[in-house]
């Protein structure tokens, strides 16, 4: 008796376990990926960039246009969708994050213009904002691949020329080739480890005179 008892115990709270974990899923109330160490709030200094670098590519991949609602950060993945508040008047504007940066100490995000001008941040340079996280609209945060791509040829000689240049000073320097239906391009790139070793040699790169652009393979 005391056996079957026990038995109709467990089974009504493995049903239980069951019954809670389902609500939750359809509740939404799952465990939710964290973006920043403190969840998916951020708050800091954000700055903008606009017309010098459009036209140019990003991180991602894409061209930036500064008449897009966009932004650089340095920690969330790319494809990120966030709502940033300029603390100072209310104003919010949700953005794509599709670069990375800023490169100066103590700021958080570089907007693109558009993003600027929304949230009225024009004329200041920088303000003041808090950044959250789209979770159900972004994708979750990985560990990606970084490498700093330094120059992009269509001969290769020159790609050749640039490697050499680099590898006196620097390791991991590599020659990719990328084939469009038009082109053939010779990319050299440098190899590094976490995304801070990547801002790091982007900066003593472009102390030395070079045009570091991070990349990421997710």
């Amino acid at each position: 008796m005391e056996s079957r008892r026990y038995r109709l115990a467990v089974g009504f709270r493995c049903c239980l376990i069951f019954i809670c974990l389902g609500l939750a899923f359809i509740s939404g109330c799952r465990v939710r990926p964290q973006y920043f160490p403190e969840g998916n709030v951020q708050t800091g200094e954000a700055s903008w960039y606009g017309a010098e670098f459009h036209g140019r590519l990003t991180s991602s991949r894409e061209i930036y246009d500064m008449n897009d609602l966009t932004a650089a950060h340095n920690t969330l993945p790319l494809g990120t969708y966030v709502i940033v508040t300029n603390l100072s008047n209310g104003r919010s504007v949700v953005v794509r994050i599709n670069d990375r940066g800023p490169f100066v100490k103590g700021r958080v995000i570089d907007l693109s213009y558009a993003a600027a001008r929304a949230l009225d941040m024009i004329g200041p340079g920088t303000a003041r904002v808090r950044i959250e996280v789209l979770p159900k609209a972004s994708p979750p945060p990985s560990a990606p691949k970084f490498f700093v791509q330094v120059g992009s040829f269509i001969v290769k000689e020159n790609a050749e020329a640039l490697r050499r240049e680099l590898e006196k000073n620097m390791a991991g320097v590599y020659i990719t080739r990328f084939t469009t239906t038009q082109q053939v391009y010779y990319r050299v790139r440098i190899r590094a480890k976490t995304r801070e070793s990547a801002q790091e040699l982007a900066r003593e790169l472009a102390a030395r005179g070079y045009t570091a652009i991070i990349f990421e393979d997710e």
